[in-house]
C-alpha cells in the first residue's frame, strides 16, 4: 500500500459551522473506503499502537512523492480552466501542497506538466479516457488534473490506495486527484481559494478518510488521535462537540475535515 497508509491528522485553517448537520456548499468526490480499505486500515491502525507500545518509532528521513500536474481546460483561456502554472508550479499548487505536509516529512517533486484542451475532459467526463491517455509514473507516483469543473459540486476528488494494485488493474489507471481549477491559491471559488482543496484530497490519495467518517462511532476515521465528528464542519467554530461522549472537541483545523481555505 502506498507509504504505508502515511496516517496524518494535518492541522488546516477553518471557517465556521452552524449547528446540526449542515448541507455543505461544497462536497468531496472522493469515494467512500470499502471493506476492503477498511480491513487494510484497521490492520495499519493495529501495527501503529503496537509499534507505539514498543516504543520503536523513530523519525525517518522526508518522503519525496513525485507528482505530475495535467491541466485540462476547455479553451485556451482562464475561464475554460487553462491554469498557467508555471515552470516549476510553485505560483499555485506545489509551495501550498509542500507547506501543508512537511510538518509531518513529506514533499512533492513537480516532475512534469501537461496542458490539454478538452471540454469533455475539462467538465468531468470520461475520467477512464483522460487518465488512461495522461497518467504518468507508478503507483506510488502522484497524479493531479486541474479541471474546470467536477460533477455533484465537488471541490475535488481522489481515490483510497489499495494493496497489490498492478497496472492491469482499473484503479491503477484511475488513481489520482482531480481539483476544481478554481481553488487554486489566488483562484475563483470564495472561501476556497488558498490551495488546501488539494491537501484535502491528497490525504485520501495516501489513505486518510474524513474526520468525520463513521460519524461518533466504530472506529470514526480509524486514527487514534483523531477525536470523533458527528458530521462534516464548514469552518473555524473551535470548541465545537458533537460527539460529547467521546474524548475532545471537533477536529475543525484538520484538513481532512471539510473545513478547507
Amino acid at each position: 500500500m502506498r507509504f504505508a497508509a502515511f496516517v496524518l491528522t494535518a492541522a488546516a485553517g477553518a471557517l465556521a459551522a452552524p449547528e446540526g448537520p449542515p448541507q455543505p456548499i461544497f462536497s468531496c468526490g472522493a469515494p467512500r473506503p470499502d471493506a476492503a480499505h477498511l480491513k487494510q486500515t484497521q490492520k495499519l491502525a493495529d501495527e501503529e499502537a503496537a509499534f507505539a507500545a514498543s516504543g520503536n518509532i523513530t523519525t525517518r528521513q522526508v518522503i519525496t512523492v513525485d507528482t505530475y500536474f495535467h491541466v485540462v481546460a476547455t479553451g485556451n483561456a482562464l475561464i475554460g480552466g487553462l491554469l498557467s502554472i508555471g515552470p516549476d508550479a510553485s505560483p499555485y499548487h506545489l509551495n501550498t501542497l509542500n507547506q501543508d505536509f512537511l510538518p509531518h516529512g513529506i514533499q512533492f517533486a513537480n516532475k512534469g506538466i501537461d496542458y490539454t484542451i478538452n471540454p469533455t475532459w475539462a467538465n468531468g467526463g470520461n475520467e477512464a479516457a483522460m487518465k488512461t491517455a495522461l497518467r504518468k509514473g507508478t503507483y506510488q507516483t502522484l497524479n493531479i488534473y486541474f479541471l474546470r469543473q467536477l460533477e455533484d459540486r465537488s471541490l475535488g476528488a481522489c481515490y483510497l490506495p489499495l494493496s497489490g494494485v498492478t497496472p492491469s488493474d482499473e484503479i491503477y489507471t484511475l488513481d489520482g486527484c482531480t481539483i476544481k481549477f478554481t481553488t487554486v491559491p489566488g483562484g475563483s471559488e470564495t472561501g476556497y481559494n488558498l490551495g488546501h482543496t488539494t491537501a484535502h484530497e491528497v490525504g485520501h490519495w495516501m489513505g486518510l478518510y474524513h474526520t468525520f467518517e463513521n460519524g461518533c462511532y466504530l472506529g470514526g476515521d480509524m486514527v487514534s488521535y483523531t477525536p470523533y465528528e458527528a458530521f462534516q464542519a464548514s469552518g473555524c467554530q473551535i470548541g465545537r462537540d458533537t460527539c460529547p461522549q467521546q474524548p475532545g472537541t471537533d477536529p475543525v483545523t484538520n484538513y481532512m475535515d471539510y473545513s478547507l481555505e
